[in-house]
């Protein structure tokens, strides 16, 4: 099969042969919805309280009026890591997620482009209940509705008096989704993963009714790079969200992620990956590099995307694939966009865990001291910056293992010396300060409400770590105060855009008001204000045009 003649000339070119009944299904016990864009009658199943309804195809009609859909979806192909196992940790990360097994698990595949329905059991088109749209994280680099069953959440809906339809879409990750080089502007195929999800949600807009949720109510979630994505789509075509004459979502909820402000497609280490990626795949020499990328086979240029370092690696959350401007999908870097105020002007939810940086820090041991960490940062993250300007930026976090992250731990979990201050200074440019830079520039104009996340304090070395949220909150495995109060809100913001209308917790304040933060904590919360580490967010807020990646 020949990748790059579908992922470039026609992106949204893919079919599920494997989850079409071949033959007449029977639906007597099984739950089916018809649906009109495309034509096709999906059958799904039925487990205690809901109704799912698994790999459905949004990006080409199915083969045949009947679809299947109670299989497992395949996920899109995935990056791999060194496997060096004398490199711990990331090495012994990378021999486990580099087995062929691992893409076995997975179940990975260019057939991908399929999204999850759950719903109440029984829930029929008259109930229009909201829709909550879920987008994966990973870097951009790993993730698939796999590993997000949203059954749990939608049980707790029901639970709570608030049921709703989850919807979770798989979408291109790493070479596959977000390759850049002025190759692919030139070609005009840059942020494909992007434009997956748009697709997904467009669905959602021709077909969601039919399974009983209201298309006018949908709020789209992410957590990590899906945060990061639920921006992306604030920001898409200047902030234009509209379909058919209505808009494709209502409200947002960030967990852990949200501006990123990054370079172009054709910037000078994007184009590097490019570079790296066509001479794995043996396309150095040839007249045009994208012609040759197009005609190579499936498993070479998977390979050939994965030359390039991941984020669990050296060069951590100095990503190798991410949304990049583009002048057309992505007009600008995303903290211009916001700042010209180009984006869809919805209530939101943004939060982080107070620990974001831990585990992107834990791979860098050599780092030790304070003129290796501004090295690091200069020559891996930050070209456009001097090495004044990053040597500023390190003196606003102390050089003692007292302040770092893990936060509030003492001398405790220094993993190697400088790591947690370098764990800080990654959590706070990525996931953190950026947080607080966005809601600066928009909660005036949109209502929005801010988190901080410390239910996992004491975890050894990671404190409460980045993704912590997708156990505690997708899946609410400890059912306990922060879970609870978490998806009380959450589900009152999915019904009436505020998260305390209906709640039975504390009043959460809007950020503008006071700019407070609900910092969440296992057994309660507590509002705080956020203004910690303010002399690292001045220099942040005055030098944000020289942190683009």
């Amino acid at each position: 099969m020949r990748l790059l003649g579908l992922l470039v000339i026609f992106p949204f070119a893919f079919t599920a042969p494997a989850l079409v009944a071949p033959a007449p299904v029977k639906r007597a016990t099984a739950p089916t919805v018809a649906i009109a864009s495309p034509a096709a009658t999906i059958i799904g199943s039925t487990s205690l309280l809901v109704d799912k309804f698994n790999g459905i195809p949004f990006a080409q009609p199915p083969i045949g009026s009947l679809l299947n859909a109670v299989g497992v979806p395949k996920a899109c192909p995935q990056l791999f890591f060194t496997d060096d196992t004398s490199d711990f940790p990331v090495g012994v990360l990378g021999a486990l997620l580099n087995n062929p097994l691992f893409q076995t698990i997975t179940n990975a595949g260019e057939d991908c482009l399929t999204l999850n329905v759950i719903r109440p059991a029984g829930t029929t088109a008259a109930d229009k209940l909201p829709v909550l749209f879920w987008i994966f994280g990973g870097g951009f680099e790993l993730g698939s509705t796999l590993m997000y069953d949203g059954s749990a959440l939608v049980s707790a809906s029901i639970a709570s008096g608030k049921p709703i339809v989850f919807v979770a879409v798989n979408y291109r990750v790493g070479g596959f989704g977000f390759l850049g080089g002025s190759e692919i502007l030139g070609d005009g195929s840059a942020n494909l993963g992007l434009l997956d999800q748009r697709l997904g949600l467009k669905w959602v807009q021709d077909n969601i009714a039919n399974f009983g949720g209201d298309p006018e109510k949908v709020t789209i979630w992410g957590e990590s790079a899906g945060a990061i994505s639920v921006l992306d789509q604030m920001v898409l075509y200047d902030g234009n969200n509209i379909y058919n004459g209505k808009p494709l979502f209502r409200a947002a909820i960030m967990n852990s992620g949200s501006i990123v402000p990054a370079d172009p497609v054709d910037c000078p280490k994007a184009q590097d990956v490019y570079d790296k990626v066509v001479a794995t795949a043996g396309c150095s020499t040839a007249s045009s590099t994208l012609d040759c990328l197009r005609s190579v086979d499936y498993d070479t240029f998977l390979g050939a995307t994965n030359s390039v370092p991941g984020v669990l690696s050296y060069t951590s959350v100095a990503l190798s694939y991410l949304p990049r401007p583009d002048g057309t999908v992505l007009t600008l870097s995303p903290d211009v966009l916001v700042a010209e105020g180009k984006y869809a002007k919805v209530p939101f939810i943004v939060g982080d865990q107070e620990d974001e940086g831990t585990l992107f820090a834990l791979f860098q041991s050599n780092i030790t001291t304070t003129a290796h960490l501004i090295e690091y940062l200069s020559t891996v993250f930050f070209e456009s910056a001097t090495t004044e300007q990053i040597t500023a930026l390190v003196a606003t976090y102390p050089d003692n293992s007292i302040d770092g992250s893990p936060f509030r731990t003492l001398l405790l979990n220094e993993w190697y010396p400088q790591f947690k201050r370098l764990a800080a200074i990654l959590g706070d440019l990525t996931f953190t300060l950026t947080r607080r830079a966005f809601l600066n520039l928009v909660s005036t104009e949109v209502p929005s409400w801010s988190y901080l996340s410390s239910y996992d304090y004491g975890t050894p070395v990671l404190g409460s770590v980045h993704a912590g949220d997708i156990l505690q909150v997708f899946y609410g495995i400890l059912p306990n105060y922060a879970s609870a109060s978490i998806h009380d809100y959450y589900f009152s913001f999915v019904y009436t855009m505020d998260p305390n209308n209906g709640s039975s917790f504390m009043d959460w304040p809007q950020w503008s008001e006071s700019k407070q933060l609900m910092n969440f904590y296992a057994l309660n919360a507590v509002l705080i204000t956020d203004d910690f580490r303010s002399d690292s967010y001045d220099w942040v807020a005055a030098n944000v045009g020289s942190l683009h990646i």
